[in-house]
């Protein structure tokens, strides 16, 4: 479909952009469906965010925005309103403009990730599970797993004060889970997540010391620079069932297209029609 002065804009904000997937995905799919709707990349540096943001407010055609990298957690605060999993998790990764002008924030990264996990028939209740990086997207994805059930959980950051109020957060909300925090070392957990930026530049170190990895231990990744990343392409040559970091977002759109108001889809929908470059 042709971008006409009727189209919905849908900004998709953080910084770099290079490595963002989600427009080879809506937009094919916004397309297919007969959506007057577009997802725009814009980069925007963390110090230039909070302006920028209110003045996108004020475009008559913004629908919202896909936030992403390094914003998530201080849209949290420049949100009037964030819904009960984005307060949890500490970040908001959807915004939504409403027709009164106040922005509605979301977190749907979580999610995506969690269902990405189950839907490979790995079942979460019960398991020790070790996050690395507590901002937007780790944040996010450790509330989610809490939710589901995990029985242990060990939280990393090298920002120690984020890390601690993730962990304040969770055993608020959750008494039963036994969190941690301090430790990299991922042996002995039958999951690990890396939802730090690490793996995005070349030449970028392992998140984890892959060699402390059991074979069979879940490895799940964030970073989308490439389908297999060097610590997934390591935890594959040690037997580990692995999470590409697009299959978190295949999982989170069908939220996000229901958050929108564009009705919602399968992922295996969306990967039909998907444009994904590398």
């Amino acid at each position: 479909m042709p971008i006409s002065g009727k189209t919905r804009l849908i900004a998709h904000i953080g910084y770099p952009t290079e490595s963002f997937k989600a427009p080879m995905i809506y937009n094919p799919w916004f397309e297919q469906q007969g959506i007057d709707a577009v997802v725009v990349p814009m980069g925007v540096k963390a110090d230039d965010y909070r302006d920028t943001l209110q003045v996108l407010r004020r475009f008559t055609n913004l629908h919202g925005a896909l936030i992403t990298m390094p914003h998530k957690v201080v849209t949290l605060d420049l949100v009037d309103e964030a819904t009960p999993t984005a307060r949890i998790a500490g970040a908001c990764n959807a915004i939504l403009l409403r027709p009164d002008g106040s922005l509605l924030g979301d977190q749907f990264d979580g999610a995506g990730f969690v269902r990405g996990v189950e839907r490979k028939g790995f079942a979460l209740a019960g398991r020790r599970v070790l996050v690395s990086g507590c901002g937007g997207v780790g944040s996010a994805i450790a509330a989610s797993l809490a939710a589901a059930g995990v029985a242990d959980m060990a939280l990393f950051d090298f920002n120690t004060a984020a890390c601690e109020a993730l962990a304040g957060r969770l055993r608020a909300h959750y008494p039963a889970l036994t969190v941690s925090t301090g430790s990299n070392d991922p042996a002995g957990f039958e999951l690990v997540v890396n939802a730090t930026p690490l793996g995005m530049k070349d030449g970028d170190p392992l998140p984890f010391d892959v060699d402390r990895i059991a074979p069979g231990t879940f490895v799940g990744e964030v970073v989308m620079k490439q389908a297999y990343t060097p610590l997934l392409q390591a935890a594959m040559a040690k037997g580990c069932p692995v999470q590409l970091g697009t299959d978190m977002l295949f999982e989170m759109i069908p939220a996000y297209l229901e958050f929108f108001g564009f009705g919602s889809a399968t992922p295996e929908q969306l990967r039909a029609v998907a444009q994904i470059q590398y």
